[in-house]
């Protein structure tokens, strides 16, 4: 009898192992088992959070510059306490700089109790010019438990991680791409056991983050694997100087990106040495990869392009942008005043001359001594607002498309130290951030009460497919929500003539 009660005490043990222990024992949700290995996360009386999941293999050694590859199974529960590093990168807007190269990790935030059915998934890309930025920053427990959905915040690999590019080289110039990709199909495999629906997941991402939506829209390896899109500040072809006159897109063509790789004095004449460089090393060029590469597998056609000819996966889209988005770039491009006299001279060195004057008459000096606020409205207009409306536009030509500004006047500051700004940086770009993810900032009541309908219309858009509003495009601003003139306001007419 002894001998049959310690086998069948072994066999329960073993049982117990392959189950997961203590998910059962504790029945609190803080274990979960994913498709390589159990992992034990944080339980609040509101919401279950679970960091530094990897989603691929760490891309070192051997895998620099590779596409991502599966993670190895792990035994025992993975700690997930503790949220993603973040990717190797420099220092930027009090985002700290980092050399963690194995950084293809995600997080998971989900309501506390369980749902009788699966949640709609919705997948965050962070943004930071494709060169900064990560996970971490982003707390979307309001986004969860409000909305009853599984959040899950994912990083990728960053400038010259990211987008690289050498002759000869598979992936050149796409690597952070195809890792949007891997904690995509990551999510697919996984989002049951958090509690999601895989067959309903939006993906949506600011700045940076909007392009990448835009690009996951345009590549074929991501057809199924999402559901919904949102598109926050980042039109598909959006714009940045170049010379004046001139304005490029972010998307340059593989070809351009290898030889840019090709030319780099880091001491190496192949990529065997490259891959053995320390990552400081490679950082001293971090900045020149921030655009990522088209012509390629991960990315046959330049997102910009496929916007125009209906290559894009055809799924409700929500699209929009902040009202003074080009306020945060002037700012600290120019943190000094900027006399009256220089107006024509600047408005020519960014505009070209051809329409020097045009732009000028169109943008009127306001009198307070100050030009960086006429520039500013300038360049939101030409290249974020006027490219987030051709976005909606031709997007709206194939699939639904939902729009929204936000506007408010008085938005909370998220980056430390920015010099000052005449009339204030108002609806900068990114400021529409804090109101959707709880990021330490506080806000007015106001603020606060923008914040749940925002949190509240992002949620209903992923369970439903629109975010409950009947305007083309909809203000977003404390006591002032409700339908905006957005092609009037920012002059559309006047751009699209250009």
């Amino acid at each position: 009898m002894s001998r049959i009660l310690t086998a069948a005490a072994v066999a329960a043990m073993a049982l117990a192992l392959i189950q997961v222990p203590g998910a059962q024992a504790r029945g609190d949700g803080r274990v979960v088992q994913t498709d390589k290995g159990a992992v034990e996360g944080t339980v609040t009386s509101t919401y279950r959070t679970f960091g530094n999941i990897p989603f691929a293999a760490a891309p070192v050694g051997a895998n620099r510059w590779r596409d991502p590859q599966p993670v190895t199974r792990w035994q025992g529960v993975r700690d997930a306490t503790k949220p993603s590093p973040a990717c190797a990168q420099t220092e930027l807007l009090g985002q700290p700089a980092s050399e963690t190269e194995d950084c293809l990790h995600l997080n998971v935030t989900t309501p506390a109790e369980n749902s009788r059915k699966p949640r709609p998934v919705m997948v965050w890309i962070h943004g930071g010019g494709f060169t900064t930025g990560a996970a971490n920053v982003f707390d979307a427990k309001w986004l969860a438990v409000k909305n009853d959905v599984v959040v899950v915040t994912i990083n990728y690999r960053l400038g010259v991680f990211g987008n690289f590019g050498y002759p000869g080289l598979p992936g050149s110039g796409t690597f952070g791409i195809a890792d949007q990709q891997a904690a995509l199909r990551w999510v697919q495999r996984n989002a049951r056991a958090f509690g999601g629906d895989a067959r309903n997941v939006t993906i949506f991402g600011e700045s940076a983050g909007g392009l990448s939506v835009c690009a996951q829209l345009a590549s074929p390896g991501a057809a199924g694997l999402f559901h919904k899109a949102v598109i926050q500040s980042g039109a598909c072809a959006l714009t940045i100087p170049d010379a004046p006159g001139e304005f490029v897109t972010f998307w340059r063509p593989q070809a351009e990106v290898e030889k840019v790789g090709a030319a780099q004095q880091l001491g190496c004449a192949d990529i065997a040495c490259l891959r053995g460089l320390p990552v400081a090393k490679l950082l001293t060029v971090h900045n020149t990869f921030a655009f990522p590469a088209y012509d390629s597998r991960v990315l046959p056609v330049d997102p910009a392009v496929a916007q125009k000819t209906g290559r894009v996966h055809r799924v409700p889209t929500l699209v929009g942008s902040t009202h003074d988005e080009a306020n945060l770039m002037v700012g600290l491009n120019q943190p000094v005043p900027v006399p009256d006299a220089q107006y024509r001279v600047s408005v020519a060195g960014l505009f070209g001359e051809e329409i020097a004057d045009q732009v000028v008459a169109r943008y009127p000096l306001n009198g307070n001594g100050d030009i960086r606020d006429e520039v500013a409205a300038a360049l939101t207009d030409h290249s974020w607002a006027c490219p987030i409306q051709d976005t909606r536009r031709y997007l709206g030509r194939r699939m639904p498309v939902s729009g929204y500004e936000f506007a408010d006047p008085n938005a909370p500051a998220i980056f430390p130290g920015l010099p000052p700004f005449p009339g204030g940086y108002r609806a900068y770009h990114a400021s529409e951030l804090p109101l959707l993810f709880d990021m330490g900032v506080q806000l007015s009541p106001g603020q606060r009460e923008l914040s749940d309908h925002m949190v509240t219309a992002w949620g209903r858009f992923a369970r439903t497919g629109h975010p409950g509003w009947r305007a083309d495009v909809q203000s977003l601003a404390p006591g002032a929500v409700g339908p905006t003139d957005f092609v009037t306001d920012h002059q559309c007419g006047f751009w699209g003539q250009q």
